[in-house]
């Protein structure tokens, strides 16, 4: 079973009509962030951890489960941006990460939904000025806009979410 946790944060008045934007931290705890077509702002993390009784694709499987009652709870999502990590320091990150992007880019294209991904150093930029900011200084930035996130994953995918917002998914 998936652990969740969320932190509704309301940053704007509701705007009828807004696009439900998905923001995703990939990885065992994964960091979200979407923008209901309120206008309100909700984040939090969920953990595909394994049990020990699971088999290899349990996590995957829980992934899309979750992902298809995020599209139900939310409505019609218009958009997923993910952090693109083109580096992993271990193997078994790595091959978590992949079976993640391929279950979430599945979904989507079976849903109808674009995607997006945006690289690592693109969103610390926008968040924090710098590039290779490190996990104090993601987690300092949400704080900043008015967020609390409980750890770096949910951080990263608020800055997700405010630079798909802010640049319209990178075109200004």
């Amino acid at each position: 079973m998936a652990h969740a946790s969320l932190t509704p944060t309301p940053m704007s008045a509701p705007c009828p009509g807004v696009p439900v934007v998905l923001a995703l931290d990939l990885g065992t705890t994964t960091g979200w962030a979407l923008q209901a077509a309120d206008g309100l702002i909700t984040s939090g993390t969920v953990s595909f951890r394994p049990s020990r009784y699971d088999g290899g694709g349990m996590r995957y499987l829980r992934f899309r489960g979750w992902l298809e009652q995020l599209a139900h709870d939310a409505g019609a999502i218009t958009a997923i941006h993910f952090e693109e990590v083109r580096r992993h320091v271990g193997t078994d990150a790595a091959h978590v990460y992949g079976g993640l992007l391929a279950t979430l880019t599945s979904w989507a294209e079976t849903a109808g939904v674009a995607y997006q991904g945006v690289p690592v150093g693109t969103i610390k930029r926008h968040a924090t000025g710098k590039g290779n900011a490190n996990k104090d200084a993601m987690m300092a930035a949400a704080r900043a806009r008015g967020f609390s996130p409980a750890d770096d994953n949910e951080a990263d995918a608020i800055a997700i979410l405010l630079w798909a917002l802010e640049t319209r998914g990178g075109v200004q």
